[in-house]
């Protein structure tokens, strides 16, 4: 309904934008402080480290030999641990995460238990597999060569030393061990390929290494149970791997051995790469098939150093072929490499490398330059990757006859790109990820979603968009946990350690804070942590301590809460500015009588009353039958003129514009507060869009009436219009309400799409490029 209002009315509610209507209690605003951990000497209440800030580091020398035959590893390692905390430590805690796969594992514990409707081969296996997996510790001994007394509770070893490690001071031991590789779980082991008999070995977490001792746990020995990852220190490696010489190995750090391992052929082909601008094959596929048909006849031992690095991993295999160039980041120059066995081509050959070193430029240009020289992608199985320092393993394969479908392609894209974006976060920005998953996945994921659209305008990401996150929010909380939830407590991982995170700084960036802000406070936490270990409240007092912009309210409703978005607009009122003007309200009022007089029973006396008494006795009608009640009067147009030489000429531009005032009431139903986008589509097809801030729902957070005035007629209202706050329910989003969308119901059951009898779309077009057939292509 139009509505009029008088000046003096319209200065007075002018002045607050947003009218609450009623004073709601509620703590989404309050600080955080209660909840964050009090800032100290180590870590300050602006997010950076203290003055005090330490951390530990450990420096490994380590001898390695894989048993292809046998599928096991054999090693031997020094390490040296500097103490560099305030604390004097009489003990060592080792990682073993090998463990993972002894029969009375951790991990187990969360094991229900049931057999439902089958088991599946890989459970089966592992429940009647005879092998012993796990380490065998052979000896722990110091540096002269006297036994340690060590004690094994699970995936820990505690290492009891003769003499206190005193603060500043260091420490030398040895171990060696030797354990069962097992099948490829997603994140090492081997694949087999039982057509050549050959397997592919992806090796990670396969030494003994120093747990994390810290200024905020202390010692963070957290048993390995499988979905939390790692924490761990920095420091420097020196790893001699030694395997059958027809085996070509790659590895987390920079080869010191070419010389000895490579062939003249391929040293010319890695000189060549150096300057190369697509990816040279070292090893092409034809050595590689060759080499699948053979046997070794000796061993080689291959040398890697790594320096400042958090963990050292490698790939093994005779299938490999091995591609490399060298792309210019940040003024540097790196080597982007890829190893894969021919089931990967094409796919590989054509994208990996190039997919590493675009990730290496998008990345560096958002957080720290990468800083290491080489990254490297192995084509792991099927699906899923799993990243170590300066090395990552990934799936995404072709069909045998060398076609896919376009998810296989954009699905390997992307997980390239993810894994290899773990060397940012958080090989190098090194967070907890035992304790603090969504650290190192949620901060990936994001960077992965930004470098997706760099690397294609229109890549299908499936995160971080905020309506790819919805299904997920609209889950009763009950069956979700908040992202500040412990690795091993979260419940649909993929959505709460990487997608959620990821979609809440996305729209930080475009929505709450803006491009500028957010991408120098980003960029700042990475140059801020990188080669430190930072926890949460360091990221959210960092991006607030460099953007100016108080987030604890974002933090807690997306961060420690599961509430969703849902706004709405219940109702909008519309006014007018009563300009006073009698000659136009007259006609107003006129032009309303006039309507209502248009009843249907006046319609039909016009016909059915041929005349009425009065028309036919003249001498009836008196001065009201002429008398005009809506003819303005000289003493209203003498007062019109008076009000208006009261106004000033502002005043008087502004009764004269004619504005729209519209009083429109916003509802928050899902609980959690979101700034509010509302455009605004006007009767002359124009259209407008205006953006208030979260803190709207300040005082009453679940209504807030916002007064928008308008030179225009508004004739539709819309909610979130570019879809960026992840609103769990969009029915509600515009007013007037959209009509109902009828539920389509198919005539007859619809048959799935069979390619041409199982074809995948390539397969499909191949098939019909050879017959002479049309088939469909992007324009």
């Amino acid at each position: 309904m139009y509505k009029l209002i008088k000046l003096s009315l319209l200065i007075i509610i002018a002045l607050p934008t947003f009218a609450q209507t009623a004073f709601n209690a509620n703590g989404r605003f309050e600080q955080l402080e209660s909840t964050l951990p009090t800032p100290n000497s180590y870590r300050t209440a602006s997010g950076s480290p203290g003055k005090d800030y330490w951390q530990q580091r450990a420096d490994y020398d380590i001898k390695v030999e894989l048993d292809d035959i046998n599928k096991k590893i054999t090693g031997t390692e020094t390490i040296t641990y500097f103490n560099n905390s305030p604390d004097e430590l009489p003990y060592l805690w080792i990682q073993l995460d090998q463990n993972l796969f002894e029969k009375n594992a951790a991990r187990k514990t969360a094991a229900t238990g049931e057999i439902k409707n089958g088991i599946s081969a890989a459970t089966f296996k592992e429940l009647t597999d005879p092998k012993e997996y796990g380490y065998k510790i052979t000896a722990v001994k110091d540096i002269k060569g006297n036994p340690l007394r060590h004690t094994i509770n699970q995936t820990m070893m505690r290492i009891d030393l003769p003499t206190l490690v005193k603060s500043g001071g260091s420490v030398s031991f040895n171990i060696d061990w030797n354990y069962l590789i097992t099948e490829y779980y997603g994140r090492s082991g081997y694949e087999f390929f039982a057509k050549d008999g050959n397997a592919n070995y992806f090796i990670a977490h396969w030494f003994p290494r120093m747990a994390v001792y810290n200024d905020v746990y202390g010692w963070q020995h957290k048993q390995f149970m499988g979905q939390g990852e790692f924490t761990l220190n920095f420091g420097n490696y020196k790893v001699a791997i030694t395997a059958p010489n027809d085996i070509v190995v790659g590895a987390g750090g920079e080869l010191l051995n070419p010389n000895q391992v490579m062939s003249a052929t391929q040293l010319k082909r890695w000189e060549k790469a150096k300057t190369a601008t697509r990816p040279v094959e070292i090893v092409t596929q034809a050595e590689a098939e060759a080499a699948e048909k053979g046997k070794p006849t000796g061993k080689k031992t291959w040398i890697f150093k790594a320096d400042n690095v958090r963990d050292f991993a490698f790939t093994a295999s005779r299938k490999f072929i091995w591609d490399a160039l060298q792309v210019e980041v940040e003024g540097k120059k790196v080597w982007a490499m890829s190893y894969y066995s021919k089931e990967g081509n094409p796919l590989w050959g054509k994208y990996s490398t190039m997919v590493v070193a675009h990730t290496l430029r998008s990345y560096s240009k958002r957080t720290v330059a990468y800083p290491y020289p080489v990254a490297i992608s192995c084509h792991a199985t099927l699906g899923g990757g799993m990243e170590y320092p300066m090395i990552s393993f990934n799936g995404g394969r072709p069909e045998a006859d060398g076609t896919y479908t376009e998810n296989v392609k954009n699905g390997m894209i992307g997980v390239i790109i993810h894994e290899v974006g773990h060397n940012f976060f958080p090989m190098i920005i090194n967070s907890d990820e035992r304790q603090w998953s969504w650290m190192d996945e949620g901060l990936n994921t994001f960077c992965q979603y930004l470098a997706e659209q760099e690397w294609d305008r229109n890549f299908p990401a499936r995160r971080g968009e905020p309506q790819n996150i919805v299904p997920y929010m609209r889950l009763d909380s009950k069956n979700q946990v908040p992202i500040m939830a412990n690795s091993e407590n979260i419940m649909d991982f993929g959505n709460n350690a990487y997608a959620k995170p990821a979609t809440a700084l996305n729209i930080l960036r475009e929505t709450v804070m803006g491009r500028e802000l957010f991408d120098y406070a980003f960029k700042e936490y990475a140059r801020r942590w990188a080669f430190k270990q930072p926890y949460p409240a360091d990221f959210f007092r960092t991006l607030e301590d460099a953007s100016g912009v108080d987030l604890d309210w974002f933090w807690r409703g997306w961060f420690y809460g599961t509430e969703p978005v849902n706004q709405s607009i219940e109702t909008v009122e519309w006014f007018g500015v009563d300009t006073m003007d009698p000659v136009a309200k007259k006609a107003t009022e006129r032009a309303t009588a006039d309507a209502k007089r248009q009843t249907m029973s006046n319609i039909r006396n016009k016909t059915d009353i041929k005349s009425t008494v009065v028309e036919e006795n003249p001498d009836l009608t008196d001065f009201y039958n002429t008398y005009d009640r809506f003819a303005t009067t000289d003493a209203e147009k003498k007062k019109y003129q008076e009000y208006l030489s009261g106004l000033s000429e502002d005043e008087r531009k502004l009764v004269a514009e004619g504005k729209n005032f519209y009083v429109v009431n916003f509802k928050n139903k899902g609980g959690l507060p979101m700034p509010v986008i509302v455009k605004l589509s006007y009767d002359d097809g124009t259209d407008e869009v205006l953006r208030f801030p979260a803190e709207v729902w300040r005082l009453n957070d679940v209504q807030a009436k916002k007064i928008i005035p308008t030179s225009k007629k508004v004739v539709k209202w819309t909610l979130d219009p570019f879809y960026e706050i992840a609103d769990i329910d969009t029915d509600d989003n515009s007013y007037p309400r959209e009509p109902a969308q009828p539920t389509r119901v198919q005539l007859f059951k619809a048959q799935p799409r069979s390619y041409g009898g199982g074809q995948n779309p390539m397969q499909e077009a191949q098939n019909a490029k050879k017959s002479g057939a049309v088939t469909g292509s992007k324009n």
